[in-house]
């Protein structure tokens, strides 16, 4: 209803030509309230689906959304899905998901709507995030994608777009809106040789008082600088460095995660971790506790909220972890593997589709045994040449294709 409002109204004829909607709109309630937006090209973007989606208990609005985003594709004329296994776990789930209804269901469906359908990945815009990595990595950086070394800096060729990113990220360095802590007392703050400039240690980050559950932790000892700890050490010496990029929800599993690491802990083998993702209102109990057991090993504890701090963040992992029991496409994995780190998914959901299958496990105790690996050789993955692909889910790659999607000619009837 307050849609209904919010959306202006034509001044003349064939201004609008195009309704862009996300699937958390009830695009079907939209189009009966506003007829003129009806007799528009209407295009449905699906970023996720509600007929997939892993819910802790399942409740009458559930069942809502589900169904809205049913109604919304046989209102639209072009359904978009950022995967394809985000529209095939859509379409597919349709049949078993309208049995819901006691009687009057509709037939068919799948074979109404499947015709609509089509796949563009959602686009990422890669930013420069050369001056953030260590010596190895940009040395892979140059054997992957042609970067060349200019002074201090470093000039990457053959990615459209970066030239922006770059000074997109040279702006953001003006004004820095820090998301890690000042140096605690007593901790060494000279930068570490090797290290990308400024100093890219990242280290426990303060959440607002109403989310965060370790306001009042010792943060002397919770709290460390990367280059007091690994002073002294050669870069292939260092402890492996696990990242783990999501948000702190059930969805995501954080339990298999902390388990496993747990269990590294357990052995003795020499690891960080950096957790890093958002946190919304409820946190699971899992959080706290693993915070306590992994103790010294933890490197980073929270939400970054400035983007040149979380790449530094991801630029200084050697490892980045999805434990999710759902993902239809997977931005923060995506943005791992640019910043140069070792990817580590499940064998389902969307990461077939975008990971080559060495980077796939299909158990925790097979995600355990990788991990094990890389703490008693991290250098197999700081040596290791990413074997896929990411400039196809770049806006450069991209662009082009919404372009055409968003493109229409006027109709007769408006």
């Amino acid at each position: 209803m307050p849609l209904k409002r919010e959306v202006p109204r034509a001044k003349y004829p064939h201004e609008n030509r195009i309704l862009f909607a996300s699937s958390v709109l009830n695009l079907a309630e939209l189009a009966a309230l506003r007829p003129d937006l009806g007799k528009l090209k209407k295009v449905l973007y699906f970023h996720e689906n509600q007929l997939a989606y892993p819910v802790q208990k399942c409740q009458e609005r559930d069942f809502q959304y589900g169904y809205n985003q049913i109604l919304s594709c046989l209102v639209a004329d072009v359904v978009v899905f950022n995967s394809a296994f985000n529209m095939e776990s859509f379409l597919k789930s349709i049949g078993k998901f309208m049995k819901l209804i006691p009687d009057h269901r509709p037939k068919d469906l799948e074979k109404i709507i499947r015709p609509k359908c089509q796949v563009l990945y959602f686009p990422v815009r890669f930013p420069d995030v050369s001056r953030f990595m260590p010596e190895h990595k940009l040395a892979h950086l140059e054997k992957v994608i042609g970067v060349k070394r200019n002074g201090d800096s470093y000039q990457s060729e053959g990615l459209p777009g970066q030239q922006e990113s770059r000074a997109v990220m040279k702006t953001s360095d003006a004004h820095p809106e820090s998301g890690l802590c000042e140096p605690q007392p007593g901790l060494c703050t000279t930068q570490h040789e090797g290290l990308p400039s400024p100093p890219a240690a990242p280290v426990q980050a303060e959440a607002p008082e109403s989310t965060n559950p370790y306001q009042g932790e010792d943060k002397q000892r919770l709290t460390f600088n990367l280059s007091n700890i690994l002073s002294g050490l050669d870069y292939q010496q260092r402890p492996l460095h696990i990242a783990w990029p999501h948000r702190w929800e059930h969805d995501k599993d954080p339990e298999t995660f902390f388990k496993v690491l747990m269990k590294l802990k357990e052995q003795d083998l020499p690891f960080y971790v950096s957790v890093l993702g958002e946190t919304f209102s409820e946190i699971p109990d899992i959080f706290s506790e693993a915070r306590k057991v992994l103790g010294s090993s933890v490197l980073h504890w929270g939400y970054l909220p400035s983007k040149d701090d979380y790449f530094r963040a991801l630029c200084t992992a050697d490892v980045v972890i999805s434990t999710a029991k759902h993902e239809f496409f997977g931005v923060a994995m995506i943005e791992a593997v640019h910043c140069g780190c070792y990817p580590l998914c499940p064998k389902a959901l969307v990461y077939p589709e975008i990971l080559p299958a060495e980077y796939l496990y299909s158990t925790p105790e097979q995600l355990f045994k990788r991990l094990q690996n890389f703490c008693k050789r991290p250098d197999i993955v700081r040596k290791h040449l990413y074997k896929g692909e990411t400039a196809g889910f770049s806006w450069a790659a991209l662009g082009s294709k919404f372009r055409s999607l968003l493109a229409a000619e006027p109709r007769e009837d408006l």
